[in-house]
Formats: C-alpha cells, structure tokens, sequence
C-alpha cells in the first residue's frame, strides 16, 4: 500500500513579499505586485514591467560571502526552505539525513549571474570571471546548498521543465517518499530572471503584456481583453513527509498530497495544444492517482497565465475533465497578483493551494472586468472568497509542452 503525504512546512518570497504571512495577506486582499520594472533599464523594450521581489534581504538568510557567490534564484530557494524548515519544526541530524532529500525546480537558473559575467568576460576578459560563477549559478546548486544549509543526504536534484519546473519537483518529491525511498523532502523551485536578455527574449515572442502605464492591472488571466503575461520572481518551497513520520514527531499538518499527474503535449514548441489535450491526460493521471472522481475536486489554481492561448486551453481542458462539474468548480489564478514565476510559479501556487484548503479562503483572479465567452468558468473574480475546500489541484503547463498537475486535500489522520 502506498504511503501517504503530508505538507508540514511553507516558506515563500514572491513580489508580494517575503514570508507566508505577508503573501496569503497579499493574495487574499487582491493586491497585485507588478509594477515598473526597477533593476535595469527598459525603456527600449515592448514590456516594461514585472513582478520583482520588493523586500526581500539576502543577507537576512546567507552570509555575506554566500550573498556574493551564488545568483539571487539561489538566494530566494535558500530563504524559502528556511522558513518552511522553520515552520515544520523538522531536525535533520545523522540518524535520519540519508532519508530526508531535496528536489527543485527552475526554468532558466542562474540568468543574473550568467548575464554579469558575460558583461565582465566581453569588457575586462576571462581573467576576471569569479570562480564561483559556475556553481553560483547552475540550477542544481538550488537544491544542493539547501541540502549543505540542513545536512539533508537524500535525493538532491534539480527538474528544468520550464514553467512546469517546480510542480515537478513537488510531484517527484511525493513519489520518493509515496514509494519509501524517503520519509522528508524539501521542495519547490525558486526563478529570478527580471534581466535584459529574459524580458527581452519574451518580448521577441510577443508573450508579454504591452500594459506598461498601468502594470497592477497588466496580469489579468482569463479576461476578454488579457494581452500576454508578466514575468514575475521568487521561490516556494514545502516540507512534505510521510504522514506517520509526521504524526509520530507531533508536527502541524497543513494538508495531503494526494495525487501527482504529468505529461506532454507532444504538439508545439511553446503553444498548448488548442483542446488542451496534454493538460487534460495531466489531470486525469493526478486524478486517478489520488483515486479521486472529477466532482470531487472543489478549486484548481490555474496556470492561467494571461495569455490568449493558454487560458483557453486550460478552459477547454477543464470542461473535458470536470464534464458539467467544470461550472461548479472555483477557478482561480494566483498569476494575476504574483506574475508568473516561471519555473518557480509551481511551488508558489502548491503553498498558496495548500493554504487555501488549510485556512477556507479561496484567492481571486484580480483584473477580471470583461468575460471572454470562450472562458465562461467560476474564476473567482476580484473578490477572495470564504469557502470551505476539501481538495484543490494546482496546474503548470511549461514551453515544450510539459504539463504537471497536483492534487492536496485536507488531512484526516
């Protein structure tokens, strides 16, 4: 019989802010935490704006020397299992290291630390690249200084599955532990690519929102009238464990993990598939491995990305699944108050689902003003919403096709 899984540890920094307390505030009161973009000068390019990380001080979290040598996605994942670690009261020592792993997520790594040297490399030459910048700014240094910081001697690895990066890592932590090979994972994933050559590479795409004189309202999944999505950064990170591993030590339980689902579109290089196909095997894979029916299901948080062609597809692959349930179901997306994250989006939204079912409020999807018939779903417009919910699945659709889907319920012992 497979093992079940608890959330017992959240840490978060998002443009909302740094600490579980002040995003849930944040997500709750609607506030949105795009603006004008702050750490370089983009006036020259067609989207101006972000979700940057506004209070966040690295050397709260590191020491100075860490500061230096590792990219600020490190410093954000760092930060983020700290307070979840905290938050779970978790001791990792020699009689249980060797059963406690950490797994994240990232799409793009270290691009800060990349650009920086690059720089330094072209104008002062390869002589003045720091030794540090490989391992500063490789994705699966995430992981693995997270593991140096507690002493966790388990699986350490890093998924890059664009912005589906992050739900797998949560996915595959939940497997280890589902399957015995582990009793504790720290996971999640962690992004910070607010940089010249990510804005600007988004730009080239046209995926991005041109909303630059009034970004609060730029990031508005699912409205008629959405015109791209906006990058956001930051890091989410969860303490899972086995649920005797948990109950036995006296820990607070937040909610289950109950199923985990993935797939591909196999379709297109970075459009979904226009009937959602990959999105829909995700969620009836995360559905059949929670062993739950479709009407069972009372909240998903959305990829919804603002985007004219995902959130039509997540609609459509919605109503595939959820049959006439998809009317009864709340939908929202956390992207309209966050941007998107990338690779670190899915940890962000697993902690924000997780608390949804654990505290009874369901976020809105904020800047929802014109209805697009073609999304006609309960999106939870502008307004949270006090609701109780016993299970919440969490999507993530990345560039390449890669779908993820996670299922948390609330925990009954």
């Amino acid at each position: 019989m497979a093992r079940r899984v608890v959330v017992t540890g959240l840490g978060m920094v998002t443009p909302l802010g740094t600490g579980v307390k002040k995003n849930w505030e944040a997500v709750c009161s609607g506030v949105s935490g795009i603006g004008r973009i702050s750490k370089f000068d983009a006036s020259g390019l067609s989207s101006q704006i972000a979700g940057e990380v506004k209070d966040f001080c690295s050397e709260d979290f590191l020491d100075k020397q860490q500061v230096r040598r590792f990219d600020i996605f490190i410093h954000y994942a760092v930060a983020s299992a700290k307070m979840a670690m905290e938050d779970s009261g978790l001791k990792i020592n020699s009689s249980n290291c060797q059963r406690i792993g950490c797994i994240t997520g990232s799409g793009l790594g270290g691009l800060t630390m990349l650009e920086h040297y690059h720089l330094v490399m072209q104008e002062k030459g390869p002589r003045r690249i720091s030794p540090f910048f490989i391992p500063g700014m490789i994705a699966n240094m995430a992981p693995g200084q997270i593991a140096i910081e507690f002493g966790a001697k388990g699986p350490n690895f890093s998924i890059e599955t664009a912005c589906a990066a992050s739900s797998h890592a949560v996915g595959e932590a939940f497997r280890f532990i589902r399957e015995g090979i582990t009793d504790a994972m720290i996971t999640g994933g962690a992004e910070a690519v607010v940089t010249p050559l990510a804005i600007g590479g988004f730009c080239s795409m046209r995926a991005l929102s041109t909303r630059n004189d009034d970004p609060q309202k730029a990031s508005r999944p699912f409205d008629l009238n959405r015109d791209g999505f906006v990058v956001g950064e930051g890091s989410g990170i969860m303490i899972i464990e086995e649920m005797e591993h948990a109950v036995n030590r006296g820990a607070n339980i937040y909610a289950e993990i109950a199923g985990y689902g993935l797939s591909a579109d196999a379709y297109h290089v970075s459009a979904p598939h226009p009937e959602g196909e990959g999105a829909i095997n995700c969620m009836e894979m995360a559905l059949n491995c929670a062993g739950l029916k479709p009407e069972e299901i009372d909240y998903i948080n959305a990829h919804g990305t603002s985007t004219e062609l995902n959130d039509l597809s997540e609609t459509k692959a919605i109503k595939a699944v959820f049959g006439d349930h998809a009317y009864k179901l709340a939908v929202s997306s956390t992207k309209s108050m966050t941007g998107h994250l990338l690779g670190g989006a899915g940890g962000v939204e697993a902690v924000f689902s997780v608390l949804t079912i654990n505290r009874g409020i369901i976020p809105p999807t904020i800047n929802y003003e014109t209805l697009d018939p073609k999304c006609d779903l309960d999106y939870v417009p502008n307004v949270a919403r006090h609701s109780k919910v016993v299970t919440a699945m969490s999507n993530s659709f990345g560039f390449g096709g890669t779908n993820a889907s996670l299922i948390f319920k609330a925990f009954e012992p």
